[in-house]
């Protein structure tokens, strides 16, 4: 059970990261602009703004084996119905509909994963289910580079895989055949899904969903509203980075999108996951804000010289940018649930449903860069990046971060509460 929720973690990095390096295939292949392409992470990710609630009461309803069947279903169907019918108006429906699976399948793997695994070892296995996470977003753009460059090769008749993906996908889109691959892992989990049985799993309150009331409660406090945007931005950031960075390269520098810009957008992913295990030593010798106030300078810093440096230093800035957006996640929801004292569940939903950054902030980028140029529209990550940059100056968590100097013990901090 505990691998099963591995290869969900898996299979879900797959399909939720290899829309940046796709994107300059959508913008020539289907002759749309910018902010046209920018439509399509923001119809994947705005499924998690209007998914992440409603998947904790279908999950707490009908438990998770069938929620979970139903979430690769959508899975699926949406990747299926694009590589069946490539073309644009039809992309945007299919990314929402996948993203609504991924959405709903975040919601049903964590309790999974505490009780499969048990609790002494729940802290090991997400950490690990992180890495699972990041090393498929490596490999995603890694297997998109595969299929474009040797789709159309006389020597792709020699390998079956090839020969068969050759026969499906329109010669002029090469790039489509990724989604059939997405749909033959999709529709090959809800085979291993209907044969495995489900621990019964009790949730905590963290986990719960919690009812309208605590959802009311919660949305009247500032300090919520300020901590769903900052999470927000966040996601924007990583987002807005991922999705643009490989086009971006080809624009200004010349790099080819098919390799250079896809193993870019790998090696963000991959700095991403190296920077979670440094973050964590990090945060075992400093109290999390400044951890996050130093990440966050750091960030900006590779993001000014992925923009404004030459050639060289943006191919290597773009990849260091994930390096140091790797802790913010795990922070700001450390930061935000231990702010409040009460009704974390339905917190953790809040906040989950500030991924929908991640369909807004591309687009913006997109449509600024319309008007203005791809660099300007990338200088928007300057305001989301701040953005999280400030919760490690007025974030007053009621209790700290536990590290080496306090000797284990977490330290209330009674006159912030």
């Amino acid at each position: 059970m505990v691998g099963l929720v591995f290869l969900t973690f898996f299979v879900m990095s797959l399909l939720t990261n290899i829309l940046g390096p796709i994107i300059p295939d959508i913008i020539s292949s289907f002759g749309v602009n910018l902010a046209a392409a920018g439509l399509l992470p923001l119809c994947f990710f705005i499924a998690y703004g209007v998914m992440s609630i409603p998947a904790g009461f279908w999950v707490e309803r009908f438990t998770e084996k069938p929620v979970m069947i139903a979430a690769f279903l959508a899975g699926t169907i949406g990747a299926l119905t694009f590589a069946l019918f490539p073309r644009y108006h039809i992309a945007l429906p299919s990314l929402f509909v996948i993203g609504a699976g991924m959405a709903t399948l975040q919601v049903a793997i964590n309790p999974l994963l505490r009780v499969s695994g048990g609790e002494e070892n729940f802290a090991f296995n997400s950490a690990f289910a992180q890495l699972i996470f990041g090393t498929a977003s490596f490999a995603s753009p890694r297997i998109y580079s595969y299929l474009v460059e040797n789709l159309g090769k006389p020597s792709a008749h020699v390998n079956l895989l090839l020969r068969m993906l050759a026969k499906i996908t329109p010669p002029a889109l090469p790039w489509a055949s990724i989604y059939w691959i997405f749909a033959a892992c999709t529709l090959l989990m809800i085979v291993v899904l209907i044969f495995l049985r489900f621990p019964r799993v009790q949730r905590t309150e963290e986990e719960s969903v919690g009812s309208l009331r605590m959802y009311g409660s919660l949305l009247r406090k500032p300090m919520v509203w300020a901590f769903f945007l900052c999470v927000f931005a966040y996601v924007g950031c990583e987002q807005g980075t991922a999705d643009w960075a490989s086009k971006f390269l080809a624009q200004y520098h010349g790099y080819d999108p098919h390799t250079t810009g896809a193993t870019a957008v790998s090696w963000f992913w991959g700095m991403l996951t190296v920077g979670c295990f440094i973050g964590m030593g990090l945060l075992k010798l400093f109290d999390s804000r400044k951890v996050l106030i130093g990440f966050c300078c750091g960030a900006l810093l590779c993001l000014t010289a992925a923009l404004f440096g030459p050639a060289r230093l943006s191919l290597v800035a773009f990849p260091a940018i994930g390096l140091f957006a790797s802790i913010m996640w795990p922070v700001l929801v450390s930061l935000g649930l231990n702010s409040v004292s009460e009704h974390h569940g339905p917190f953790a939903g809040i906040l989950s449903t500030g991924i929908m950054g991640g369909a807004v902030v591309p687009w913006i980028i997109g449509r600024i860069g319309d008007y203005a140029g791809l660099r300007v529209g990338g200088a928007f990550l300057y305001i989301t990046f701040a953005c999280v940059l400030s919760v490690g100056f007025w974030a007053k968590p009621i209790i700290t971060n536990a590290t080496i100097l306090k000797k284990g013990e977490t330290v209330a901090a009674g006159a912030q509460a």
